[in-house]
């Protein structure tokens, strides 16, 4: 069946919320509901006659005999963690299809996130373990993944921002990761063991109050023997918590109290309460998670470590993104602004730190999936032989273009100063001339005019030919992913290299189009003129200085194409007969009969050289798909 949705679920420690995005389409996930409610507290409940209850209805269904809440860690062997999380993912599972809120089974497909700081092995360990939940479509990706996915989607990223450093500061119930996305990758900054979570703080108030509590032994007994009931009043001090971060200016007056409260029973009851005074106290004293060390010194130590680490890399990162719920901690802001000052980095709170994980990791989901419709899209243009058969097409035209600029280039780099220099007696013969205008036509067409020519012919040809044939592939496939369809086009000036069809000019082609350009010269009017007068006895002398008078008594019958020959090789005519017959103007005259003509034979020449155009279209071809390439890496990140 066809992948519809992407689910992203966000199992918290402290709380669990889920986001849907739908596969074909660009908006905006949805938040899900369980118990009406689009975050729930993350706590498991056994009820004799309802069954597994989870969030908020297990803690508050009276006849509830088993509550179990904050149970996410690494995946392990424990038989009661693993039956727990899996049990908690089923219900979830179960309440979300029976509600008709997604369509499930092979349909859906689950992202589930985890902190950046497991394994790969965790990650797998962790994903088969949520598979027994009934859930055959997961995949398990990072937190930090999903914050970055959705601060980019919400448009809280530009996108240099996107492209440069980006460290992510995920601050979570159980654990606080620091992320680096360094051009779109993401390198956790590992700190060993990462215990440094909020649901210390909970622990700690609760410590605190039971410590002051007026009935502590029967409390402790209570606890026990029924935990559920301690699971109740350490959320109890959990809410006084964050009361207390959501409206600390309330209260910094000693007489002000951020309360919670659970009832045990009609005589007990357990009230946690903080001010800024206690909670000071708690965030700076010494906790045995920790080693000893207090909350706030443990967090600040991270984030030295984490400057440490990055200036090793010789990285200043552009933007902190803070997120998980306890990056509400406004003093978390302050240490972190702190650390990684304006204005080289900017401080970007998540404004729902709570929704932040659930939403990035549906959208993560949907971008996995388009990512590689689109990367297939286009390998299709390389499997496929369309580029191949682009390219071929265009060849003949690719010759024609280069076919008048050569052609005026040896005309008038080779072909009038070797003629203007025969004219002047600096070339004794003709087949002198010929080895000229052969070392001239080599000497030009390497040099980098010729060069510049060939480079500018080819970069106009891929410009006007082959790339908007190529648009004409690459923009239905951008207009589908809704990308610009500048993404995949060549729009910068080409680089001359990718396009240069290395042509054998100096070799067969260029000694064929000199012979011909002798052959016109002798057949010509002006050197015709010569040959005449020495066949009618006009001009008898350049015979007799090559053949000799003894051959000339012999006899020896002598044609136009002997005469020519020998003209050619031998014969070294006057310079006043030169410049009689050879005038600038016949110069002139010459060259613009011989352009039509050597234009045709240039052109069959270059037509004839199918090694070296087989050979552009091979480069070019891989050149498009290892460009094409890249462009997919670079734009991919557009993509919704």
């Amino acid at each position: 069946m066809e992948i519809l949705e992407t689910i992203g679920f966000d199992l918290g420690h402290g709380e669990t919320a889920v986001a849907k995005a739908v596969v074909e389409s660009i908006e905006p996930p949805q938040m899900l509901e369980i118990n009406n409610k689009k975050n729930q507290i993350t706590a498991l409940g056994w009820h004799p006659k309802l069954g597994y209850l989870v969030g908020e209805q297990a803690l508050i269904q009276a006849g509830v005999t088993q509550l179990t809440i904050s149970f996410k860690q690494k995946p392990n062997n424990d038989p009661k963690y693993r039956e727990t999380i899996s049990t908690f993912v089923a219900t979830y599972y179960r309440l979300l299809k029976e509600s008709k809120q997604i369509e499930g089974g092979e349909s859906s497909y689950f992202y589930i996130g985890c902190p950046s700081g497991w394994s790969v092995s965790d990650r797998i360990e962790y994903q088969k373990l949520l598979q027994e939940a009934g859930i055959s479509q997961i995949n398990v990706v990072p937190e930090s993944r999903a914050a970055f996915m959705q601060a980019k989607e919400a448009g809280r990223l530009e996108y240099d921002k996107l492209v440069a450093s980006v460290l992510i500061v995920d601050i979570g119930s159980s654990t606080t990761d620091f992320t680096l996305v360094k051009n779109l990758e993401e390198i956790p900054i590992d700190f060993g063991s990462n215990t440094l979570g909020a649901s210390l703080i909970d622990k700690a108030i609760f410590a605190q109050t039971l410590a002051n509590h007026e009935q502590k032994a029967l409390l402790e007994k209570v606890f026990k023997e029924y935990p559920h009931h301690q699971a109740r009043c350490e959320l109890a001090c959990r809410k006084a918590k964050e009361d207390y971060f959501s409206n600390e200016q309330l209260y910094s007056d000693p007489e002000s109290f951020a309360r919670g409260f659970e009832s045990i029973n009609e005589q007990i009851y357990f009230i946690p309460q903080v001010n800024k005074l206690l909670m000071e106290e708690i965030l700076n004293q010494p906790l045995a998670e920790l080693g000893f060390q207090s909350w706030i010194q443990t967090f600040n130590e991270s984030l030295n470590e984490a400057q440490e680490k990055l200036e090793k890399l010789g990285i200043v990162p552009k933007l902190v993104l803070m997120t998980g719920g306890a990056s509400r901690m406004k003093f978390t802001h302050i240490l972190c602004q702190e650390m990684f000052p304006e204005p080289e980095t900017l401080l970007r709170p998540d404004p729902e730190p709570e929704r932040c994980i659930a939403l990035g990791l549906a959208r993560v989901g949907r971008w996995d999936l388009r990512a590689a419709a689109f990367k297939q899209e286009v390998n299709k243009l390389f499997t496929s032989n369309q580029l191949k058969t682009l390219i071929e097409r265009h060849i003949p035209e690719l010759i024609k273009s280069l076919t008048k600029p050569l052609t005026d280039g040896l005309i008038v780099n080779a072909v009038k100063p070797g003629l203007k220099d025969w004219q002047k007696n600096k070339i004794r013969t003709l087949a002198d001339l010929e080895t000229s205008l052969i070392g001239r036509a080599e000497q030009w067409l390497k040099s980098e005019l010729a060069v510049q020519i060939i480079n500018n012919q080819c970069a106009f040809w891929f410009s006007n030919k082959i790339q908007p044939d190529l648009a004409a592939q690459t923009d239905p496939i951008c207009r589908k992913f809704q990308i610009p369809r500048s993404s995949l086009r060549f729009q910068d000036s080409i680089d001359p290299n990718f396009v240069n069809p290395e042509l054998r000019i100096g070799d067969a082609i260029l000694a064929e189009t000199v012979a011909f350009i002798v052959n016109v010269v002798i057949g010509g009017g002006t050197v015709a003129s010569i040959i005449t007068l020495i066949l009618t006895g006009h001009l008898t002398w350049p015979i007799a200085l090559v053949y000799g008078a003894s051959v000339m008594a012999a006899g020896m019958e002598l044609n136009r194409k002997s005469v020519q020959e020998v003209i050619k090789t031998n014969v070294d005519v006057p310079s006043w007969v030169r410049s009689s017959f050879l005038s600038d103007k016949k110069i002139e005259e010459m060259c613009e009969q011989i352009k039509p003509e050597l234009e045709k034979v240039i052109q069959e020449q270059l037509t004839a050289d199918r090694e070296a155009f087989d050979k552009l279209i091979v480069k070019v071809e891989q050149g498009l798909q290892k460009s094409l390439s890249n462009k997919v890496q670079s734009c991919i990140i557009l993509i919704q």
